[in-house]
């Protein structure tokens, strides 16, 4: 069993910056493809980025590349999305999904809510 646990959310204006943090449990952290995932009110989720366990290879949803970074560190079992030039259509509440397998997202966080205002 992996327990996720999400921090940093709040407000932020237009342009601003936020920084997320996604903690883990588990021993084999360091293998897991690790994913952020966001849903806004009244639209499903969306992928917005995630991160391979073994070469730390990123990827992001186009809606966010060049704004969002992605990253981790396995000595503290945690994953970071830093967020950038945020606009108010990145509003929603985030959660990070871990894939022990490398493929399936298998456990996911409660989620932390994101409201960026204009």
């Amino acid at each position: 069993q992996v327990q996720l646990q999400e921090s940093g959310g709040g407000l932020a204006q237009a342009g601003g910056s936020l920084r997320l943090s996604c903690a883990a449990s588990g021993r084999t952290f360091s293998t897991y493809r690790m994913g952020w995932y966001r849903q806004a009110p009244g639209k499903e989720r969306e992928y917005i980025a995630s991160i391979k366990g073994i070469d730390g290879g990123t990827y992001y949803a186009d809606s966010v590349k060049g704004r969002f970074t992605i990253s981790r560190d396995n000595a503290k079992n945690t994953v970071y999305l830093q967020m950038n030039s945020l606009k108010a259509e990145d509003t929603a509440v985030y959660s990070c999904a871990a894939a022990p397998d490398g493929i399936m997202y298998k456990y996911w966080g409660q989620g932390t809510q994101v409201t960026v205002s204009s």
